[in-house]
């Protein structure tokens, strides 16, 4: 039998959407914060359908059209998928009262509605929104309440609009997030510079507001376009490459290009937003160096504030220094090794100290060492890491509590708003000593909010490994710190004799000197499967996974392994082994509910890492609630909830509510790239070495990759492919002024 033409199937708009029209019978959902909606809808062809989307002020009785596509939902069946919709006005008096008895406007009732229909009849919208001294002659309507009935109407009627003008260019939860922000104004503004778009609205890149551009006919050499093009270079394109400033020519070019114009317009631009102090600049080596002004003022915070807390900081005498290692050692039973001692003696003489060292160095026993001289005399002591994982790695190694850097500064978010810290230069941190782990992940402006909360005289301890990747985010602050020689560091490199029988951590220092891992020991904790081919090498790992491994060391071991890849891309990237992972360990069932989303579908007990920072995201723990699931944070789906259209995730014990439309945020993270796994460590750790893009087969990714892992490492795939990477120190170029600067205040505190 052929399937039933459903209504609307033959309307198909341009861009393959189908069109519906028709009234709404039930509003089973509604978010007020997000706009999303569930509803019931009758057609004009007399069916009742299930409409779901960004619906925002939808209410019963109103008539609507919307445009979008079918989809099956595993429990309630077929359902219309709103991309757009547009609400209709009733004409006649009839249906004027109709809409208005709903209570679709707040303040107007049956009754109320009846009154102003027989007053003003086919003219009551327009008395409601033009003339409210003639809608308060109703009875039981003050000026007052016409007032905000007024605004309740027009509020609606520009939300209307809006969606209308921007559906061509956004969904709705974007189009949402536009409104919340300007208001009714939303059209206006986009028409005189749609540029302010990418500027101003959180998720707006500039080939959006270029394309609203295109289409209203501004031109490509508009002073609006140019302007904003050049921050976009800096804010996006070079920020994602790690750059904080760029050198003035790169600037000028790169964004000539970008835009096709001539450079001469792109260096006017740069001349006129400096003029207007949107950007700024530093001269390093003769050149020019342009930031966005954010950028430059956090970077030369972070140089005054170092050098502040470095010239505050009450430094102990070498006596007393000598007395607490003496005391701290007949206490622990632990005698320090030289580099070690010299790490406790650095931090107890300097405001700013900095500890590297690759794994097995004895990093951890210093800063234990640290915390109990501290507390003997008296300091207060805060423990922090820029990830939650590092965090409670931190916690668990110093039996103390550490947090991540934001719940130190007790971020917080709301709707509308950008995220900020609490504790800042108005209200800082009460601790004497902040000691900070994996600190080669903290970028520039976290590092600015960091010491912006910092009390003068407090000290500040940076722990890191340089060795290994440097942070996501714009800069390179820990080995700008190390390069500028402005303060104490300490490298630890002596490897101890209880970490000198794992080959993990043997290799991971033969890596990082440049010599090759040694791949054919056997009975260790470093193992090198050989595999030529991508197939193979994504065939072995899944085994691995589900078989081998749980065969020799217990069911449990499935729960402690993690693939980490160098690529996103080719047949052993992240994108190909999560496809190939996930019907391996969690393919389909009846018992397992699932939600398909951009052809990917997310099933419960799916691992998921979250892709972006989201501040607003709450969460809840044991009792307490807190707020903000981070770029890289993993966790569990442990139910879809196909009625309310909600997944709950399990991030290492948060329990976290995620509507449909957030898991454009999440994907699968049974493999994750290296990038993605910095501040973590997993018991086991599968690395694929195979081809892929020359700039991610380099020593420091495989090093970062191999010091993951805290009890296995297996490398499947081509020895030749592990060589190369070995011998390809190439590091990445980020272009910032830190270093520089820091380095220009030394020179001119010795004059």
């Amino acid at each position: 039998m052929a399937e039933r033409e459903w209504p609307g199937a033959a309307l198909p708009d341009d861009e393959g959407l189908i069109r519906i029209s028709g009234s709404i019978e039930h509003v089973i959902y509604a978010n007020e914060d997000n706009g999303y909606c569930i509803s019931d809808m009758g057609t004009d062809d007399d069916e009742l359908i299930t409409i779901v989307g960004t619906m925002p002020f939808l209410t019963e009785g109103e008539q609507v059209v919307v445009y979008g596509k079918w989809v099956h939902n595993p429990k309630f069946g077929r359902q219309f998928a709103v991309q757009t919709y547009e609400k209709i006005l009733p004409a006649d008096e009839n249906a004027i009262l109709q809409y208005l008895s709903a209570r679709n406007i707040k303040g107007i009732g049956p009754k109320t509605a009846a009154r102003i229909v027989e007053a003003y009849g086919a003219d009551s919208f327009d008395v409601i929104e033009n003339h409210p001294d003639w809608l308060a002659e109703i009875k039981g309507i003050s000026y007052k309440a016409a007032c905000k009935i007024q605004e309740e109407f027009r509020a609606q009627a520009g939300m209307r609009s809006v969606m209308l003008f921007f559906r061509t260019f956004f969904g709705p939860s974007t189009t949402m997030r536009i409104y919340k922000k300007w208001g009714s104004a939303a059209v206006d503004i986009a028409k005189h510079n749609p540029y302010r778009l990418c500027d101003e609205i959180q998720g707006v890149g500039f080939d959006r507001a270029d394309a609203i551009a295109e289409r209203l006919g501004l031109a490509k050499d508009s002073e609006a376009r140019i302007g904003s093009g050049v921050r976009y270079l800096l804010s996006t394109n070079a920020a994602q490459n790690g750059h904080v400033c760029l050198p003035r020519e790169k600037l000028v070019g790169g964004a000539a290009a970008l835009l096709g114009v001539d450079t001469q317009l792109t260096d006017a631009a740069v001349s006129r937003l400096l003029s207007l102090e949107l950007l700024k600049y530093s001269r390093i080596a003769g050149d020019q160096y342009i930031y966005l002004a954010d950028a430059y003022d956090d970077e030369k915070y972070i140089a005054e504030k170092l050098l502040e807390l470095n010239r505050t900081c009450a430094a102990l005498s070498a006596r007393d220094i000598e007395r607490f290692i003496e005391g701290e050692e007949n206490e622990s039973g632990i005698t320090y090794a030289a580099q070690q001692k010299q790490a406790i003696y650095d931090a107890l003489r300097s405001g700013v100290m900095l500890l590297t060292g690759g794994p097995g160095t004895g990093k951890t026993t210093v800063v234990r060492a640290l915390l109990n001289i501290f507390e003997r005399m008296g300091y207060k002591v805060a423990l922090a890491a820029p990830t939650g994982r590092a965090a409670m790695r931190m916690s668990s190694a110093c039996a103390r509590e550490a947090k991540t850097i934001h719940r130190l500064l007790e971020m917080e978010y709301a709707e509308g708003e950008q995220m900020r810290f609490v504790r800042d230069e108005d209200n800082l941190l009460g601790e004497n000593v902040i000691i900070v782990d994996e600190a080669s992940m903290i970028d520039s402006a976290l590092m600015s909010a960091l010491l912006r909360a910092v009390k003068p005289g407090a000290r500040l301890i940076l722990i890191g490994d340089a060795d290994q990747l440097p942070s996501v985010g714009a800069g390179k602050v820990l080995w700008d710190l190390i390069d500028c020689g402005r303060f104490s560091t300490v490298r630890l490199t002596e490897i101890f004799r209880q970490a000198q029988s794992s080959l993990i951590i043997t290799n991971a220092h033969r890596i990082n000197a440049g010599e090759y891992p040694e791949l054919g020991v056997k009975n260790n904790d470093f193992f090198f499967l050989p595999r030529s081919s991508e197939h193979e090498i994504v065939a072995t790992i899944a085994d691995l996974w589900c078989n081998r491994l749980p065969r020799s060391y217990g069911a449990e071991m499935r729960s402690r392994i993690q693939v980490i890849s160098p690529s996103r891309k080719g047949g052993a990237g992240t994108e190909a082994l999560n496809r190939v992972l996930q019907q391996a360990l969690n393919p389909p069932s009846v018992e397992k509910r699932e939600f398909v989303f951009r052809d990917v579908t997310f099933r419960e007990g799916d691992r998921v890492m979250q892709t972006k920072n989201n501040y607003d995201l709450e969460w809840e723990r044991d009792g307490k609630q807190g707020q903000g699931i981070f770029n890289g944070d993993i966790g569990v789906i442990e139910t879809i909830d196909p009625h309310d259209r909600v997944l709950w995730i399990n991030f290492d014990g948060k329990q976290v509510r995620y509507d449909y439309q957030g898991i454009e945020e999440l994907e699968h993270a049974y493999a994750v790239t290296v990038h993605k796994s910095q501040g973590s460590e997993y018991p086991v750790v599968i690395l694929p070495a195979y081809s892929c893009a020359q700039l991610l087969l380099t020593r420091n990714l495989l090093y970062t990759a191999v010091t993951r892992a805290q009890s296995m490492v297996i490398i499947v795939g081509r020895a030749e492919i592990v060589q190369m990477m070995v011998d390809n120190n190439r590091q990445s170029m980020r272009y910032t002024g830190l270093a520089v600067r820091l380095a220009l205040e030394k020179a001119e505190d010795a004059q």
